[in-house]
């Protein structure tokens, strides 16, 4: 049955996503074909499809990445000098994950957590 899920998040720039996803976040490209772009990173993909109206103060597009360590992720992240979401430090949630959140240049909401018991 289902083996992944890929979401597919607007862009404006492919240029400008491809830069921000390969140098701040460590992905690799995976595939370009035009108006689509693949990224990837360990077991993750993330779409991207070109939306050059895309207004970004009205995009609410989010997606959720689950990570084995949080603290190191955060840390690297920091260190890069990437900004992170002003309502999104790393913090304990009620339901159990250790999160953090960030903005990419289209207003698309990643959220980064990890369950901890």
């Amino acid at each position: 049955m289902f083996t992944a899920i890929n979401p597919k998040l607007p862009m404006r720039d492919k240029l400008l996503t491809r830069a921000y996803y390969l140098n701040n976040l460590g992905f690799k490209e995976l595939g370009d074909y035009g108006d689509y772009l693949m990224l990837g990173k360990d077991n993750i993909e993330i779409h991207f499809f070109e939306f050059k109206e895309l207004k970004p103060e009205e995009n609410y597009s989010q997606v959720y990445i689950r990570t084995n360590d949080i603290d190191i992720l955060f840390r690297e992240l920091l260190d890069k000098k990437v900004k992170i979401h002003p309502n999104g430090h790393l913090s304990m949630k009620p339901w159990g994950q250790k999160e953090f959140a960030l903005l990419d240049p289209d207003k698309n909401l990643l959220t980064f957590g990890q369950t901890l018991q």
